[in-house]
């Protein structure tokens, strides 16, 4: 392969590799909780095999070595030949962990840094019947003879030609000493009766007698079985032949994407095992690969088109109320309400073709929980509901962070030791639960365990006494402020340092990340019954509807998912506690803020005899925003300030109006925590 084809298919392999790697992690965890699944077995098999025959294709022989070595494993484990146990998934998450540090340095431009060598000589103690291997005595010597594309290929070439394909497993006898010698004369005898395609051990190996007693050819012939195994035993010190016809078929006839190359043992027992979908399933998605940045410059393109069109719009009523119903004022708004559709239309499915189902997230979660409950000596049932809940590229990038910190602190502070759920009445597994939905213009995701839970006057004495909190501020927190202290910097349960952060640490990361998308994470919990983490997201950060309001003369816009709901007070309405504004609303204490000094600007609330209030939700605390007047909701498109302007405090970022004017985008939580309003924080509960 020349360096131009190299560098063409790169991108490709480590693509497909890297899905590869993604699916055999996450289905590893899961054969370990469903040994018997052969479904899963066929699934874990296949993928395997596809890595290989992609690594061996670009010329990186040590994932091959490693994947190929992997399969003889599979294989046994596909045959019931040895049971599933934890000593072996923990050798094929070891090959995985170690293909994936291979993979990572190809993709730096490093070539295939990292030796395979331990981790190969791991898989051939377990087929050796050493390490992990339990119940292998029916277990023939040599390896297993697994092909690639090439050698497939050039099976069916003699097919044609009314070859037949055989499996030849040749065992010595015991003893023997010159075991290289015995099997040149079995090649040297077979010759004549057709042509040896691949042997397992290498022709190499076998000369120089690396090799136990058995080896196996890969063999196409016109002769039968019979006559091939009589030629083979005239042949002294054989002890036995064992001749098998290799069955070859088309994934596409197999209808389950079984394996080319396999035997037909194997084939019965793929189908057994149900690879395949339902009858009626015959649809096949047709799916291309495409550059992410070419769909963020398709996402701009569209944003500027939903920005001309309600300036289209704009301008077609204006032209209407001037000189009334001409008719080609009417073509002209004709125009603008069909580019308007044909605008949504694409808009929509750009939108589509950026959303990703949440399961590219999720997916690498089950081998973590796996490991840090291992570490810890917990035993934990990981549980993921919503995979196929899709939500924008963008979004998806920020959220692992914080969901790795929520299962992180779950797992080693959350979920008690199995003696300690015992003696509390509890099983001894513990449940870790990870869920996303819908809900609305959302996307919702828990984190919830059945674990110890969290006490919110131990959270406010350990605040205290960390310094974070002083005495009289913390006597006046209810319950669910006081829960909200384990976001503060520092702010940790336990003065034992461990890999695993304990329950607050991080959380204030956890908070920032979400609050760079928008997003609100509310707590819920019981102590000695577990607790809740609840996430809400915004589905893209590129358009979003949003709530329009106008202060000092100027237009501003409230995301949609920051708003509750919109009222009118009069100013007898408005109490004063503890020096803040507020206002009673359905037996609630709402504290208020006018938006205009809230942002810094020379102007004061207007004297009417009712003020527009919007009140916005910051997780379970809300909070009134008295604005000048409301324009209304709209779908706006959302523009970055910048470098140059950088990041001003309140603001996420700007929208261009349909006059062609620039409209702020409001930054609800960082306008309330610069106002640093720790009184209406308490009573915003």
């Amino acid at each position: 392969m020349s360096e131009l084809d190299m560098a063409q298919y790169l991108g490709v392999f480590l693509d497909e590799a890297e899905e590869q790697l993604q699916l055999l992690d996450e289905a590893i965890v899961k054969l370990e909780q469903t040994p018997d699944d052969l479904d899963l077995l066929n699934t874990i098999f296949r993928a395997a095999h596809t890595l290989k025959g992609s690594s061996a294709s670009m010329g990186f022989n040590r994932v091959a070595t490693l994947t190929h070595r992997m399969e003889n494993i599979l294989e046994l484990l596909r045959q019931g030949k040895i049971p599933v146990s934890r000593e072996i998934i923990d050798i094929l998450l070891a090959s995985l962990d170690r293909l994936r540090l291979i993979k990572d340095s190809i993709a730096a431009g490093n070539g295939e840094e990292g030796e395979v060598e331990d981790i190969v000589t791991r898989l051939e103690n377990v087929l050796a019947g050493g390490e992990g291997a339990v119940g292998r005595e029916d277990l023939p010597g040599g390896e297993l003879l697994v092909l690639d594309d090439v050698e497939q290929n050039v099976i069916r070439a003699a097919q044609v030609k009314g070859f037949q394909p055989y499996e030849i497993r040749v065992q010595l006898e015991e003893g023997c000493q010159m075991k290289g010698a015995r099997a040149y004369l079995v090649f040297n005898n077979l010759k004549d009766a057709g042509e040896i395609i691949k042997s397992i051990p290498h022709t190499q190996e076998l000369e120089a007698e690396k090799f136990d007693d058995t080896f196996t050819l890969l063999f196409v012939s016109r002769e039968d079985a019979d006559t091939l195994a009589n030629i083979i035993k005239s042949i002294s010190e054989i002890k036995n032949v064992t001749i098998r016809p290799l069955i070859l078929e088309d994934e596409h006839e197999a209808g389950a994407g079984i394996p080319a190359g396999t035997t037909g043992q194997d084939l019965t027992a793929a189908r057994a095992g149900g690879a395949g979908g339902g009858a009626g399933e015959t649809r096949i998605t047709q799916t291309v690969r495409v550059d992410v940045q070419r769909l963020e410059n398709l996402m701009n393109l569209v944003g500027e088109l939903v920005i001309d069109r309600t300036r289209l719009a704009e301008v077609g009523n204006g032209l209407k109320s001037r000189l009334g119903n001409e008719e080609l004022l009417e073509t002209l708004e004709e125009v603008s309400l069909h580019i308007g559709r044909i605008t949504s239309d694409l808009q929509e499915e750009i939108m589509k073709a950026r959303m990703f189902p949440i399961d590219q997230v999720f997916n690498r979660f089950p081998r973590m929980v796996r490991d840090l409950a291992r570490k810890a000596g917990k035993e934990i049932d990981f549980i993921i509901e919503g995979r196929e809940t899709e939500l924008d590229r963008t979004v998806i990038e920020e959220i692992g962070d914080p969901l790795i910190h929520l299962l992180r602190n779950a797992i080693d502070h959350g979920i008690e030791e199995p003696a300690a759920r015992l003696k509390a009445g509890k099983s001894r597994h513990g449940t870790v639960r990870l869920r996303a939905f819908h809900q609305e213009n959302q996307i919702v995701i828990t984190v919830e365990d059945d674990g110890a839970g969290m006490d919110p006057e131990k959270i406010k004495a350990r605040a205290v006494a960390r310094g974070l909190l002083s005495h009289e501020a913390a006597a006046r927190l209810g319950p669910r402020e006081a829960l909200d202290l384990i976001f503060l910097p520092g702010f940790s349960m336990t003065d034992k340092v461990t890999d695993v952060s304990g329950r607050g640490v991080g959380m204030d990361i956890v908070r920032s990340h979400l609050e760079k998308i928008n997003g609100t994470i509310d707590i819920r919990t019981t102590p000695g019954r577990g607790t809740c983490f609840t996430i809400k997201l915004p589905l893209t950060l590129a358009i979003n509807r949003s709530l329009l309001v106008q202060v000092g003369g100027r237009v501003y816009a409230f995301p949609l998912a920051n708003v509750v709901e919109i009222i009118s007070i009069t100013p007898p309405e408005v109490q004063h506690v503890h020096r803040q504004q507020v206002v009673v609303v359905r037996g609630r204490v709402l504290p208020l803020i006018y938006l205009g000094q809230a942002l810094g600007l020379h102007v004061t609330a207007p004297a009417e005899e009712n003020y527009a209030v919007v009140i916005v939700g910051l997780a379970e605390k809300q909070f009134g925003f008295i604005v000048d007047n409301l324009i209304g909701e709209q779908e706006i498109v959302i523009k970055s300030l910048g470098n140059f302007i950088g990041k001003i405090p309140g603001i996420a970022g700007a929208t261009i109006m349909g006059d062609g004017s620039v409209a702020l985008i409001l930054d609800v939580r960082s306008l309330v925590d610069n106002l640093g309003v720790a009184e209406g924080r308490e009573l915003a509960s």
